[in-house]
């Protein structure tokens, strides 16, 4: 009995070391890949690993593809997106949690409901709007329309609906205003939940392409999926430099994932009382 639970064990981590190297190998190929010559590029059979491996391709695409510029226009998108996603979101998940007030039902409802419009729909009046508002050809034409997100509502909403009220009655009886209860008590109890909702929309804006290929036409307000796109010309495309650029493209993703992870892990309620 006990060898077959040793030899089901072994199987299930060869299982698991198999569905690793299926998700990681294309990701090492393109860093491998990114340190390669043109010759090695497409040489075979292939091969992972760069006989000369050099940052030739990374210094190339920095100085000739003007990729600094673009790095700093999806930074800031990202990061200011981010911000104002989760600050809106946040608020507003959590009056839905707490408060009752005429109509917070059928508000919620309409919230969700928007969940069911394709974007495609709504892409062309919001595009009229962008123009209207001059917006166009603007970073912020990128970060405003998108900022109050219903599935970001509703994932904060689920939260703090788990939140035991008590807490705040107690702050209450403590002569606590409301807007210090939410955020000298509830908001380090959302840490969380707001982990989740950066990770989210940081990916979503780092990686955004439809979105900044319709309001963006000045190039030199392009974001980095933008500028990746453009390495790939009528009748060539720049390998070397494109592997380059999406290893970069990658890493600040990859960084704010760890930054944020511990808060995930360390469980959505921590230090709070379910109700």
């Amino acid at each position: 009995m006990k060898t077959k639970k040793v030899v089901g064990r072994i199987f299930l981590y060869l299982l698991v070391v198999l569905a690793c190297f299926a998700f990681l190998m294309p990701i090492l190929w393109i860093v491998f890949s990114s340190f390669k010559t043109q010759s090695e590029l497409f040489a075979w059979p292939p091969k992972l690993f760069s006989m000369s491996p050099s940052f030739d391709n990374y210094r190339l695409a920095f100085s000739s593809g003007d990729f600094g510029a673009y790095f700093f226009n999806t930074s800031f998108v990202a990061i200011v997106a981010t911000v104002i996603t989760v600050v809106i979101n946040t608020m507003a998940g959590y009056v839905f949690a707490k408060y009752r007030f005429k109509g917070d039902r059928f508000l919620f409802m309409m919230v969700l409901a928007t969940l069911m419009i394709p974007l495609e729909v709504i892409m062309i009046p919001i595009f009229k709007v962008i123009v209207a508002t001059h917006l166009y050809n603007n970073l912020w034409g990128l970060i405003i329309p998108a900022a109050a997100s219903p599935t970001a509502v509703f994932l904060v909403r689920q939260y703090y609906l788990s939140i035991s009220s008590s807490i705040m009655e107690s702050a209450r009886i403590d002569g606590a205003s409301e807007w210090r209860i939410f955020t000298s008590v509830m908001l380090p109890i959302g840490k969380p939940v707001m982990a989740v909702l950066t990770i989210i929309s940081f990916m979503w804006r780092w990686n955004d392409y439809l979105w900044p290929k319709i309001i963006i036409n000045n190039k030199q307000k392009f974001t980095i999926q933008l500028a990746l796109a453009n390495f790939s010309g009528e009748y060539s495309v720049d390998w070397n430099s494109l592997l380059a650029m999406s290893v970069v493209s990658m890493l600040p993703v990859i960084v704010v994932f760890l930054i944020f992870q511990k808060h995930i892990v360390g469980g959505m309620t921590t230090g709070a009382v379910k109700g």
